[in-house]
């Protein structure tokens, strides 16, 4: 399950500034911004992050995760790069912190350490 959260109310006065982004991660354990949402991936590394966010989420007992689809508006893609200061989409956070793309999400999920600083950061 997830929260998508392009297409609802929440996201129709989003203006993709610096403080809105920032809630975004603030507000979610996890978020992934990625080009379409995980049930229509727009992108094959989308696809790939979304599928090793959910199944990661469902390993740590999340009901849940923040989706927002960047293509939902023209605006997204050059805001999240700029505020980020990460360069490719699919983008994941956990607990506020920019993980990466889904090469290094998966690496992490891998060997652990993707765990590891999840649950440090619910302490």
């Amino acid at each position: 399950m997830l929260d998508e959260m392009t297409g609802s109310e929440r996201m129709s006065e989003f203006n993709w500034s610096p403080e809105e982004l920032q809630e975004v991660v603030d507000s979610n354990p996890i978020v992934i911004f990625m080009k379409g949402t995980p049930a229509q991936p727009q992108c094959g590394f989308s696809n790939r992050g979304a599928q090793i966010v959910s199944s990661f989420a469902k390993d740590v007992g999340l009901e849940q995760f923040a989706c927002v689809n960047v293509l939902s508006d023209p605006r997204a893609r050059t805001a999240l790069k700029d505020w980020s200061e990460f360069p490719t989409i699919p983008q994941v956070f956990v607990h506020g912190e920019l993980i990466g793309g889904s090469d290094i999400v998966l690496e992490m999920y891998q060997d652990g350490s993707l765990k590891e600083m999840f649950e440090s950061g619910m302490a």
